[in-house]
């Protein structure tokens, strides 16, 4: 069996979450059984509903707070009758506005607001119990109540001090006891002082042996307590970022990023790292050759992959560019957007569509709408993408480091050329400079406007300079090497 270690997911993950939903389905295909473990607490959504969002399947996941309970990872089913046969014949009034519902009960201070798992049906998520306007209790559940959080207030606020995990019959199988930062767990035969304690634990009962594998896709938080716990399994960590800071790295000394920090000082108990790309593979020795003295094994392989090379049915859209990550300070896209707007000065036709999510979308729609740009720059939101790269003429970043890069993938699958700093390590890897797109020099000294400007003249240069048959032929030509036969090959030889 293969565990992958994760903390959190949402409906706009990173790329460590979509990267794992690759290897999911590559280590499907391969025949290796695998499953994959989130020890985030998710309080405002069902886990279920995420990972079958990315492609993971239900019997693959494995959730730290309901692994101690025999209830399922499961999708919501629980519905608002099988709550009303809960109120033991009290009398009630009913309304409901959207997602959210509300029960008042007759001659009572109390009301219960239901919170559904969309607008339309009548499928419960969780629900808030208030009396005498201080809420006590919140119920969350799937096809069965999961949990219960427990509150009483303190300082004007609901404070949150109790929650109780249940199996499927409603019996408790362990509470955790909460006192602001301080937590504590207690089973019937055992207390855990802390969250960490808690995840050991977790591993202790996977009872591995030495046929397993572990495979740590972040491990700043767990990654003591899982290599304690893990012997006599295989240990693999995947780095999915720049892993040090090079302003802060000199010949004696290296700051190493602190997602990987304790990882890479256990090189002694690390089986294998995993690195995306040749290039951060080739640094990555070199650093622990000349800073640690040793020379651990590191492998390659591809954090995503190609089913098949994606071909337009139709014309591509002329003067089209696509860009596609979460919609956040550092993929930069308020760059993206000003050097289209003053491309399109000089090319009239030119568009750009955006896809995702994330917390700078009203600041990116304010600043199309303040530009006037709505006609020919689009927020398309979040969108499966498999049948969409191919439609436009060329994909554009503004990211400043990518460890890997997903949609660069993609794009190239679609036979998009792509514009990109030159910046570790997804957009060399990806882009042959002139070939299938322009790899744009970038130094430390470069404020956003310079860069900007470059973004620009790129953009130019793409639809006025370049042969775009022979770039998107090229990006074809070297996609082959992700195609998923050939990474199935990589995790299979690292796997064994």
């Amino acid at each position: 069996m293969i565990y992958n270690f994760n903390l959190g997911i949402g409906w706009a993950s990173s790329g460590v979450e979509y990267a794992q939903a690759y290897r999911a389905s590559i280590l499907r295909n391969i025949g290796m059984e695998a499953k994959f473990i989130f020890t985030d607490m998710f309080p405002r959504d069902n886990i279920q509903h995420m990972t079958e969002n990315m492609g993971f399947l239900d019997s693959e996941i494995i959730w730290l707070y309901t692994f101690f309970t025999d209830c399922r990872i499961a999708p919501v089913s629980y519905t608002l009758a099988m709550l009303e046969q809960t109120f033991e014949g009290r009398d009630f009034s009913f309304s409901r506005d959207g997602m959210k519902a509300t029960y008042k009960f007759t001659g009572t201070d109390q009301y219960y607001t239901v919170y559904m798992v969309d607008e339309t049906s009548d499928r419960v998520h969780r629900v808030e119990m208030v009396s005498a306007g201080c809420l006590i209790r919140k119920d969350y559940y799937t096809y069965c109540r999961i949990f219960s959080e427990y509150y009483a207030p303190l300082d004007k606020q609901a404070h949150l001090y109790e929650r109780r995990f249940f199996n499927e019959n409603g019996s408790v199988a362990y509470e955790e006891i909460i006192d602001g930062d301080a937590v504590m767990y207690q089973f019937p035969d055992r207390i855990f002082c802390s969250k960490q304690e808690l995840v050991g634990y977790l591993v202790e009962c996977l009872k591995l042996t030495k046929d397993d594998t572990v495979i740590i896709d972040r491990g700043a938080e767990n990654g003591q307590t899982i290599l304690r716990n893990a012997a006599p399994a295989r240990v693999g960590l995947v780095v999915h970022a720049d892993h040090f800071s090079e302003g802060s790295t000199d010949d004696t000394y290296i700051l190493w990023n602190n997602y990987y920090e304790y990882v890479f000082a256990q090189y002694k108990h690390i089986d294998f790292y995993v690195t995306a790309t040749d290039v951060q593979n080739q640094l990555l020795r070199e650093q622990f050759l000349h800073y640690h003295g040793c020379e651990p094994n590191v492998v390659t392989v591809p954090v995503g992959a190609l089913k098949e090379l994606k071909y337009p049915s139709t014309e591509r859209r002329p003067y089209s560019l696509i860009t596609a990550s979460r919609l956040a300070n550092e993929k930069h896209l308020d760059w993206l957007i000003e050097a289209v707007i003053a491309a399109r000065k000089t090319i009239p036709q030119l568009t750009l569509d955006i896809y995702g999510k994330g917390g700078e979308e009203e600041n990116l729609k304010h600043l199309i709408r303040r530009n006037r740009a709505d006609e020919y720059i689009r927020m398309m939101g979040q969108q499966k993408l498999d049948e969409v790269y191919q439609n436009y003429e060329a994909y554009i970043s503004a990211s400043q480091s990518e460890g890997f890069g997903l949609t660069l993938l993609e794009a190239l699958g679609g036979g998009l050329p792509i514009i990109g700093f030159d910046v570790r390590y997804g957009n060399p890897t990806f882009i042959d400079d002139q070939e299938n797109g322009y790899l744009i020099p970038v130094t430390d000294e470069m404020d956003s406007k310079e860069r900007t400007k470059k973004l620009t003249e790129a953009i130019l240069r793409m639809f006025t300079e370049a042969d775009l048959d022979a770039f998107h032929a090229h990006s074809y030509q070297k996609a082959k090497q992700w195609l998923t036969e050939e990474v199935e090959k990589k995790w299979k030889a690292v796997l064994g």
